[in-house]
């Protein structure tokens, strides 16, 4: 440091870089008449990591409505589920459809995960 340095207050601004929440996507399950209850459970439980109880609760709102929400995530990680499932029930030979889409409701941004469903026991 020069003689002609010290002294000199250097004032640094360091920038944040504003972070933006990933666009999360809706994991679905579908209904089908085909595929047995037990696989559907049993694919909850080990892709998605729901408790059996939850799964078995999932499984039979889906059976009873049609479809369901799994779970909220972002885009890779649904991808990769949904890939999961369909790699699963290609090798069973069941015609279970996982699909997502995108999350139309931001206030769920934060709270993804597993076992955020519409059906019994969610919260809205």
């Amino acid at each position: 440091m020069s003689q002609e340095d010290q002294g000199k207050v250097v004032t640094r601004v360091e920038r944040k870089a504003a972070l933006k929440t990933p666009p999360m996507y809706r994991v679905l399950l579908h209904n089908d008449d085909f595929t047995p209850r037990e696989f559907v459970v049993l694919i909850l439980q080990h892709v998605f990591h729901l408790s059996e109880a939850r799964s078995t609760e999932l499984m039979l709102y889906v059976h009873n409505n049609g479809v369901g929400v799994i779970g909220i995530y972002p885009f890779s990680v649904a991808e990769t589920k949904v890939a999961e499932v369909a790699a699963a029930s290609e090798k069973a030979n069941f015609p279970l459809l996982v699909t997502l889409e995108p999350d139309s409701d931001p206030s769920d941004a934060g709270e993804g995960g597993d076992g955020d469903f519409d059906g019994p026991g969610s919260t809205p």
